[in-house]
């Protein structure tokens, strides 16, 4: 017998708020029955839960998830997301097109942005 993953959860300051971040990036909405000051928002399709927790983020995640872009280019991605409340963590993106982009939710969790699936194409021929 095996487990499976339900869920990767967060610890947060604001579960609703981080998980409104997230349900933005993602393009999934957060469970009907999450509301401002939860102390736990689901987005169930993506299998992220957010906890609001006491304690602040002190030092870089051991996990974090990388996202690809699916109808943009990395660099459009990075843009989009910086807009929504990112921050540019560490800029691992290289002069002929490869590499990814380091970026810190509104609470400072690191999660990396690849390159896009049509991206990956053209640079493998």
């Amino acid at each position: 017998m095996t487990s499976a993953i339900h869920h990767v959860t967060f610890s947060c300051s604001d579960a609703y708020a981080l998980g409104s971040f997230w349900s933005e990036v993602l393009g999934q909405p957060l469970h009907d029955d999450d509301k401002p000051g939860d102390p736990e928002a689901l987005i169930e399709g993506a299998g992220l839960l957010f906890v609001t927790v006491p304690d602040p983020k002190t030092v870089r995640n051991r996990v974090h998830l990388d996202v690809q872009p699916q109808d943009r280019t990395r660099d459009e991605e990075v843009t989009r997301l910086l807009a929504l409340g990112a921050t540019l963590f560490d800029d691992q993106r290289r002069p002929d097109g490869t590499g990814w982009a380091v970026l810190t939710d509104p609470e400072g969790n690191e999660f990396c942005v690849e390159r896009s699936a049509t991206e990956r194409a053209a640079t493998a021929g």
